[in-house]
């Protein structure tokens, strides 16, 4: 290994010697070399390419027709299957092995391989003093068989949880995380590990430790942050179900941008025990794990299982609420509609695909109304100033000086290190000279607060919420419906134009905690969704804030072309199940329509 920096053991703050194992668990050795960043990304990508290239020369193949059979086989098929021993482990790590080498060969995805090890059989262990070499009869198990990927801020035992930092490599996880111990009891494989940026925040997925992922779609846009690499893995058909994190849209924003499906729950539905926060110890608005998939089927029965193994037995954190069956196939609802944020207004690709929403479901015959909502951007404040309440120091500090950071990011930290009285200075003059008081406020109230101060937050952050629950309340919505994102895909290396407050169509049900859903509906289209001729010259162009002119810098329907465009299905607290039939319901309504979203096939 190349790179190191030869340090004396007393100044030095590693623990691995020069002949470092970076593939999981590796024994303690005298420290002598001091990692650098460089060194540390280089072995990690060595060790994913000699993981890949250790696979079966069969995985390095075109997919065949019984492979693709596989591939197409839904969740609930799958297991079954897989149970009864007419499919193997075998052959469904052959047909999702292919795919997550074409996947990283196309998108640089992955953060880590653990096919190796889910090839190799599990036999139980034969009882104590017993010769007997036959396997004792199993009870079906509910995920039997399925591939699930992994973000890399999740743990499994004796693998880096990197975070997407280069100083958390090499420390390998002494326990797995609460969804990964259900989900081996449950029989799922766990086959790799997918990308994130540092810290998990950011509008891309792109670090020093495992370069930039892509968008399966166009390799010049972002698959999304912080589960990209999950998201570009599912567009790819690599793994059947992505386990991600969502602090501020972070499972969403990969579904809207790969084509692919994910939805948020309310905090204590899901077992988050044992992922890893970009913020640690954040309460006041939560990073919940949750997963997404490829298929809206295979999504509602892979969160009806998991909620049958009893997540609260392996979580303490988890709600005890059994699944509750819920069937609205026949029911006329009634869907608010949150066309505008008040910061940047849905791009008319992103708008389009909300209104072929709305139209097809007022042609099933369920009642559509337009919602003026509580103040997004008034709770978005107050939930940015909770998240960066400390500073910033939770998410920094894990930094190495020169490690490179998502661009927005970078914007974040110069903000935060402003002297309070500039920034209210700046948005002094932000004011007179723009009118932009979603700016002018966000610069002035973003800083390190006090204890006193936080839960001043906390109690706005209630009373908005009371708010939104009176609104929906005097409305008797059943739904809302929003773009999940006022952009498609973003080009690559653009996030600061755009902006973390881009966000806003989603992180708002983050502090809400509210049960969020997003579903692919149709693509970007150069002709239909392209701005009109001289839109810069145009008094909605002039009207727009600093942060929408940013954000419309990067659009262009006719580079976008063939981009997937999602929809956003809102629910109320703890209706998960209520959230993923609203999601069919929309899905439903657009094949009735002859609008089916139909994948690109990669």
């Amino acid at each position: 290994m190349i790179g190191f920096v030869p340090q004396s053991p007393t100044s030095s703050t590693c623990s691995p010697g020069p002949n470092i194992d970076v593939t999981g668990v590796h024994p303690v050795v005298p420290c002598v070399y001091k990692l650098t960043r460089e060194s540390v990304s280089a072995a990690k990508q060595e060790e994913r390419q000699m993981k890949l290239d250790g696979l079966p020369s069969s995985f390095f193949e075109t997919c065949t027709e019984t492979d693709n059979k596989v591939l197409d086989l839904p969740l609930s098929e799958l297991v079954q299957r897989h149970n009864a021993g007419s499919l193997s482990t075998a052959s469904i790590l052959n047909a999702y092995g292919k795919k997550v080498v074409s996947a990283q060969k196309a998108t640089n995805c992955l953060a880590g391989v653990m096919i190796q090890e889910a090839l190799v059989p599990k036999v139980p262990a034969s009882p104590s003093g017993s010769d007997c070499t036959d396997i004792p009869e199993q009870r079906p198990k509910p995920l039997s068989g399925v591939p699930v990927s992994i973000k890399d801020c999740i743990e499994i035992e004796g693998y880096d949880t990197t975070i997407g930092y280069s100083s958390k490599v090499n420390h390998p996880a002494s326990s797995s995380a609460a969804i990964v111990r259900l989900l081996h009891d449950a029989g799922a494989i766990t086959h790799v590990k997918t990308t994130v940026p540092p810290g998990l925040l950011g509008m891309e997925t792109s670090s020093d430790l495992f370069g930039r992922t892509s968008n399966p779609y166009n390799e010049k846009y972002s698959s999304g942050a912080s589960t990209g690499g999950g998201g570009a893995l599912l567009a790819c058909r690599g793994t059947v179900i992505e386990i991600g994190t969502d602090l501020g849209g972070s499972t969403r924003i990969p579904a809207h941008f790969c084509g692919v499906y994910g939805m948020r729950s309310s905090i204590g539905r899901f077992p988050c025990q044992g992922a890893l926060a970009p913020i640690p110890g954040l309460e006041s608005v939560a990073t919940i794990c949750a997963p997404m998939s490829r298929r809206l089927e295979d999504l509602e029965e892979f969160w009806k299982r998991v909620v049958e193994m009893q997540p609260w037995e392996y979580d303490h954190t988890c709600v005890p609420l059994p699944w509750r069956p819920i069937n609205l196939q026949a029911t006329k609802l009634k869907f608010g509609v949150v066309w505008e944020d008040g910061i940047i207004s849905p791009s008319p690709a992103c708008r389009r695909a909300l209104e072929l929403v709305c139209d097809a479901l007022e042609k099933q015959g369920h009642e559509l109304v337009d919602f003026s909502p509580p103040s997004i951007s008034e709770g978005l404040n107050v939930g940015f100033q909770l998240c960066f309440g400390d500073g910033g120091a939770g998410f920094f500090k894990p930094l190495r000086k020169d490690e490179k950071l998502d661009p927005v990011m970078v914007a974040v930290r110069s903000l935060l290190g402003m002297p309070l009285w500039l920034k209210k200075f700046l948005a002094m003059v932000t004011r007179k000279t723009t009118g932009d008081e979603v700016w002018a406020s966000m610069l002035e109230t973003l800083h390190l607060k006090s204890p006193a101060e936080e839960r001043a937050l906390v109690v706005s952050r209630d009373e908005y919420r009371a708010k939104w629950h009176q609104a929906w309340e005097d409305e008797g919505f059943d739904f809302l419906l929003t773009v999940p994102h006022a952009l498609p895909a973003i080009p690559a290396g653009t996030s600061e134009k755009v902006t973390l407050v881009s966000a806003s169509y989603m992180m708002i049900f983050n502090i809400l905690d509210y049960v969020a859903g997003v579903l692919p509906v149709s693509f970007v289209d150069r002709q239909s969704d392209a701005l009109p001729k001289d839109f810069i010259k145009s008094a909605d162009y002039k009207n727009m804030g600093l942060i929408s002119k940013g954000a419309y810098s990067v659009y262009d329907a006719d580079k976008m072309h063939g981009l997937p465009l999602g929809v956003q299905v809102v629910g109320r607290r703890f209706e998960e199940e209520k959230v993923l039939q609203g999601m069919k319901i929309v899905e439903d309504a657009l094949e009735g329509c002859g609008r089916k979203f139909i994948p690109r096939e990669f």
